[in-house]
Parts: C-alpha cells; sequence; structure tokens
C-alpha cells in the first residue's frame, strides 16, 4: 500500500549523516521511501567514517549539508541570514528573541548557531521550495534547535524524533519547550515517552513510542545457538563511552578468568574511551582472551553475531545522565538466536524481559554480570528458554516495516492536515 504518493515532501534534520552508529536512521528513511514519501535530508555534518551500509546507497532522497562551524562557516552563514532577515524581519526577531531566551537558560553560544544554520536552511531552501511542508528534526538536542528555528522563520510546521542522550542530557526547560512548539515527538521506548510525558506535563503535545526496529530479513537466525561448548564466545557491540559501561563488563570478565572459565571476548566500536578501555584491558591482563576489532560493517557484525554464544552489554547511567534508551544491536543479537544479557538501566528490560527474551542484572556490579554469564551459558534449559523468547519477541515487536509504516501513517495524518489548512 502507498501511503503518500501524493504527499509533498519531509525534510529531516539530522546531527550526521550517514553514520555507522545510526542505521536506524537510514533504514528509516529508506522504508519511507518505499512507502512513497519524497524526502529531503539536510544534516549537520558530514560522516566520520569512509565507508557506509549498503541500504545507505539506496536512498534516493537529496542531501545538503548545512554549514557546521559557528566560526569556520561564519561568512557562508552570515549573508543568508541577512537576506532572510529583509524579507522576513518579523519573525526574524521572533528567532533572535527565542535564541536569546534559550541562550539565558543555559549560556550556551551553540544557540545561536543554531538560529543561524536554520537561518540558512531557511533562505536557501525552505522559502523557494513549497513541496517541503514539514520538518522533522532526529535528535532532541541541537538537531531538534535547528528544525524548532527553522519552523518559526519559514513557518513550515515541524516535529522531532527523541533517542537517548538528546533526552537525558538536555535541559528539561528547552526541551518543553521543543514538545509545546512541536506537531507530535516520537520516541523510541515507553520509558522515554514517560519520562518526556512528565517533562510536557500539561502540553496536548502528542508523544508516540515507536521502537526503531531491525530488518528481519537481514537479522534472522542463521546458526542453532542452543548448545555451546568452551572457550565460549562472547560479543559486544558498543561506542567506548561511559553509559556502556565497559569497565564493569571487563572486571566481570576478569573474575571469569579467576575462575579458570575458558571464553574468547569480542569488542567492536570506538569512540572517546578507547584509550581508557584499552588500557583497562591491559591492566587486567585481559589481552589474550579479549580482542577490540573498532567500527565494523553490518556485514562484518553479521559473521560475528552467528559465531556467538552470548551477546552481553553492561549498560549503566553516566555522570551526565546520559544512558540507553534500548540498544539495537541488542535487538540484532536476539533476532539472529543469540542469547543476550545486560543490565536493568532504562528501557532494556523492554526487550530482555528477565528470563524470558533474555537476562537483566543490576549495572555497575562485576560479580552479578559474572554469575549470570556464566548461568546463560552453562544453563541448557536457561538458555534455550531464553533464546526462542528473544526471537519471538523480536519479531513481534521490532519489525522495523511495520514500525516505520506506523510512523509513516503519522506523518501522512500530519501532511493531510497540512493540506487541508493550505486550501
Amino acid at each position: 500500500m502507498n501511503l503518500a504518493a501524493s504527499l509533498p515532501t519531509l525534510g529531516y534534520i539530522l546531527k550526521g549523516y550517514p553514520r555507522i552508529s545510526e542505521t536506524f536512521i537510514s533504514n528509516e528513511i529508506l522504508l519511507l521511501e518505499k512507502l512513497g514519501f519524497h524526502m529531503h535530508l539536510f544534516p549537520m555534518r558530514h560522516p566520520r567514517e569512509s565507508f557506509c551500509h549498503e541500504s545507505v546507497k539506496q536512498i534516493q532522497a537529496k542531501v545538503d549539508y548545512l554549514p557546521t562551524e559557528l566560526l569556520l562557516d561564519f561568512p557562508r552563514l552570515l549573508l543568508p541570514n541577512i537576506f532572510l532577515a529583509v524579507k522576513r524581519p518579523v519573525l526574524f526577531k521572533q528567532g533572535l528573541l527565542l535564541a536569546a531566551a534559550r541562550y539565558q537558560r543555559t549560556g550556551k553560544l551553540a544557540t545561536f548557531k543554531h538560529l543561524l544554520q536554520a537561518g540558512f536552511l531557511t533562505n536557501s531552501h525552505l522559502l523557494d521550495n513549497p513541496a517541503i511542508a514539514h520538518l522533522h528534526g532526529h535528535f532532541a538536542h541541537s538537531p531538534t534547535s535547528v528544525t524548532m528555528f527553522a519552523s518559526l522563520l519559514s513557518g513550515k510546521p515541524f516535529s522531532f524524533t527523541a533517542h537517548a542522550k538528546d533526552i537525558y542530557t538536555s535541559n528539561k526547560d528547552q526541551l518543553r519547550e521543543k514538545i509545546k512548539l512541536a506537531r507530535f515527538v516520537v520516541t523510541c521506548t515507553d520509558y522515554n515517552r514517560k519520562y518526556l510525558e512528565d517533562i510536557a506535563g500539561d502540553l496536548d503535545t502528542p508523544i508516540h513510542c515507536i521502537y526503531h526496529g531491525i530488518d528481519l530479513d537481514l537479522f534472522s537466525p542463521v546458526t542453532d545457538h542452543s548448545d555451546c561448548t568452551p572457550p565460549y564466545n562472547l560479543l559486544t557491540v558498543a561506542r567506548m563511552t561511559e553509559k556502556k559501561g565497559l569497565p564493569t563488563l571487563y572486571r566481570a570478565l576478569r573474575i571469569l578468568k579467576d575462575e579458570n572459565f575458558q571464553f574468547n571476548h569480542t569488542l567492536i566500536g570506538d569512540g572517546d574511551d578507547r584509550e581508557k578501555i584499552l588500557q583497562l584491558i591491559t591492566d587486567l591482563e585481559l589481552a589474550d582472551c579479549c580482542q577490540w576489532l573498532g567500527t565494523r560493517t553490518h556485514n562484518e557484525v553479521l559473521k560475528q553475531f552467528e559465531r556467538s554464544d552470548l551477546f552481553v552489554l553492561a549498560c549503566e547511567i553516566a555522570k551526565n545522565g546520559d544512558r540507553d534508551g534500548i540498544p539495537n544491536v541488542l535487538v540484532e543479537s536476539l533476532a539472529m538466536g543469540v542469547p543476550g544479557l545486560s543490565t536493568c538501566v532504562s528501557a532494556i528490560p523492554e526487550i530482555l524481559i528477565q528470563e524470558k527474551s533474555g537476562i537483566t542484572v543490576a549495572p555497575g556490579e562485576p560479580e552479578k554480570m559474572a554469575h549470570n554469564i556464566k548461568r546463560v551459558l552453562l544453563g541448557r534449559d536457561l538458555r534455550r528458554n531464553i533464546i526462542q523468547g528473544g526471537t519471538e519477541h523480536t519479531r513481534k515487536h521490532f519489525d522495523n516495516r511495520v514500525l516505520v509504516a506506523e510512523l509513516g501513517e503519522i506523518f501522512s495524518k500530519q501532511l493531510t492536515r497540512e493540506l487541508e489548512t493550505a486550501h
């Protein structure tokens, strides 16, 4: 069913594009296009990696990058904003006042950069392109700030998707203001939805929970993981940042090594804490049984899933409040028939239902993590139960085609309302 063939274009404002760690966004864009939506992408940054997933190459949307740095790109930002101020002095003044009020709350100069980026976007791409009828920001922090200002300056309505760090490290007043001005909000876990509804209070902006979902054709059981023998293959796919709890995981692995438990652990991912984590592996004398592969493509991750006996994450809440929602790699592992073990932080219990679709433990407790790693690897009945429960749960609740179709329905209804209002 083509939901949106006759509908206008969605303008997506993104932090960066494409990004290996944000496959869920590129999959969403591709699936929306397959539903018939016309897309125009406005990333704030160029890709960090030199390669991308195959699915990105199928996306037809036009991509126009916004100027990134306030100082380096100031000449590019300034002239379009001067033109816009002349064309729309009242709206531009409102944008300045809103930026000033937001700056008073946080003292962050980035607020004015977001206004200027929005001015650039509006003057260069929105005013002369009536086909773009609705703006959508992905992540509730800077992309939605740009989206919000662009909505004000262009008169085009907006919505946004909130994920994890962008919610829990944002100023609540700033976030509430975005919710108030948006037509609707989407978030990827029920835990997030409840948090945002608490911030929204008496606002009537709809807040929808739609899981990211995965491609269940790509992530489906290939290898039977029901039985396993030592040395056991453990896999972690995670950014090397505080909220991933990697020190807890490696301390758990040290406990297992001290018990002469035979295993090999593979870490895929990169991040700001790389040197700290690699040094910890050395200090704990785990280099002989732990390897780090850095960033890898989906195909390489799939191969690691196939040979793994357990997928393990030690997620925790970072000091600045940052935390995961539902890590997509955790959903992927369960869909592949690999049992999953993580912590009870945030929305992880929405995917790992205790002893039914996975195992959760308290964050920051390596002893409990080590104990439960052994339980899953050695407990045949438990292992088979959570493997079956995990694959059934992901197929029922995390099919990205079904979930993006739900998002498409929301966009279709919104765009239809906007067309009716315009006429």
